[in-house]
């Protein structure tokens, strides 16, 4: 093992001695710490020499190559010795680098990636693993409240997956409280006049005149998934402009262009997505 110690004696300011120093630092001691700093301060002041006899003409009889290279080496001799007794910067270093604690996590706390950390019941996942991992890990952890869904509306469970894909994108934009967790709204529905419930405002794209306008809207905030699709199926199924949507919801294409035509969204081609997510993203 390298004696951290003994390194600010060696002659260290070539590119060896450095990484024996980085070596000796890892194991964050005392001695590491000062040879280390000890060893910065002789690097700049060999540079300060350095720049210094740039800044001086060096054209004279006696200047050669020769010269020059031992005028290089004397002011790498002198820098380390200089650094040896000190000049302060490296008692600086040593108080910085001795003051540094990494942070402490709780005790037994563990550190989780993203794909590692297990999401609660009722959340889904922003998955990295593409697309089709996505959609499976999306529709597994919906299917249920679409079934219920379903049974209210009568509308295919899959038809309302799909609607939730795409206004959600797979569960990758939700929208978000302000605390950064979900609003569990999956459907993109606003906040009206007439909603009792929670609410949270983003950003939003609205078409106006086949224009798309950024915004910020309110919309409403649910405790779960589950209220999510329950709130959606009482709106498609209470609210007299999304009759035709009832009526037309076996067909892929008849539910699509019918969300679109009541006006659920002003996305020109809204029914033509949702109906390519239908059809080709949906088990």
């Amino acid at each position: 093992m390298i004696n951290a110690a003994d390194m600010t004696d060696k002659f260290s300011v070539d590119p060896q001695g450095l990484a024996a120093l980085k070596r000796a630092a890892k194991d964050n001691s005392p001695d590491a710490i000062k040879a280390v700093a000890k060893q910065f301060e002789a690097v700049f002041m060999n540079m300060m020499l350095k720049s210094m006899r740039e800044a001086t003409p060096q054209d004279g009889m006696t200047d050669n190559d020769q010269s020059r290279l031992y005028t290089s080496m004397l002011d790498q001799q002198l820098s380390q010795n200089l650094a040896t007794k000190g000049i302060g910067l490296a008692d600086v270093l040593v108080r910085q680098l001795s003051n540094f604690t990494p942070p402490v996590m709780p005790s037994g706390a563990t550190v989780q990636t993203p794909l590692q950390a297990t999401p609660p019941t009722d959340v889904i996942p922003k998955s990295n693993a593409g697309q089709s991992s996505q959609s499976q890990i999306f529709q597994s952890r919906l299917q249920a409240h679409a079934e219920e869904a379903s049974k209210t509306t009568g509308i295919p469970a899959k038809f309302m997956l799909g609607q939730a894909a795409l206004e959600s994108g797979w569960g990758r934009k939700e929208i978000n409280n302000a605390d950064g967790t979900t609003s569990h709204n999956l459907f993109g529905i606003k906040a009206t006049a007439g909603w009792q419930g929670k609410t949270v405002d983003a950003v939003t794209t609205e078409y106006v005149d086949g224009v798309a306008q950024r915004r910020v809207e309110k919309f409403r905030a649910y405790d779960s998934y589950a209220d999510s699709f329950r709130d959606y199926a009482h709106l498609l199924k209470s609210n007299p402009r999304y009759q035709q949507v009832i009526a037309s919801g076996q067909d892929a294409v008849g539910f699509a262009q019918g969300l679109q035509r009541a006006g659920y969204a002003t996305d020109p081609h809204y029914a033509d997505k949702l109906t390519q997510i239908i059809n080709s993203s949906l088990a």
